[in-house]
């Protein structure tokens, strides 16, 4: 049976609950280590050879050689998701390093579906894990 007298702690009971949620689905901090794919965009269909262009955010880009703490380069994985934090990173045809601390390539690849991934790495190529990775989908036709 419902008690009328306890409506006022529900009430308060649910906005905490909606607070409590709503904290969780906002964005990361904007000062949180992240990267992305700029170019080209999930789903885009390209011509090979195409550009990759990659950024950082809140790390800086630096050539590989050195660990310096909030640095690293990029590595950019073809067919290939996420490497696990402190793997180092194969090199290898479908994992590019972009060791001189570049944040474009460009790419040559035959028709069909892939799966880029950019994956953000220390100066030893040791992965900063998923959270310092951005995957998107391509055709190349």
């Amino acid at each position: 049976m419902f008690n009328p007298l306890s409506r006022p702690a529900l009430l308060r009971a649910a906005c905490s609950a909606l607070v409590v949620l709503s904290m969780h689905a906002l964005p990361a901090h904007a000062d949180e280590p992240t990267v992305s794919i700029l170019e080209p965009k999930t789903g885009q269909t390209v011509t090979s050879p195409f550009r990759v262009r990659l950024a950082a955010h809140a790390m800086t880009t630096r050539p590989a050689g050195k660990v310096v703490e909030g640095t690293g380069h990029h590595h950019l994985l073809i067919n290939h998701g996420a490497v696990g934090k402190g793997e180092v990173i194969p090199d290898d045809d479908t994992h590019l390093h972009l060791d001189k601390g570049q944040t474009e390539v460009m790419v040559t690849l035959p028709p069909g579906k892939y799966k880029l991934t950019d994956q953000f790495a220390d100066g030893e190529h040791r992965s900063y894990g998923h959270m310092m990775a951005h995957g998107i989908n391509i055709i190349v036709k």
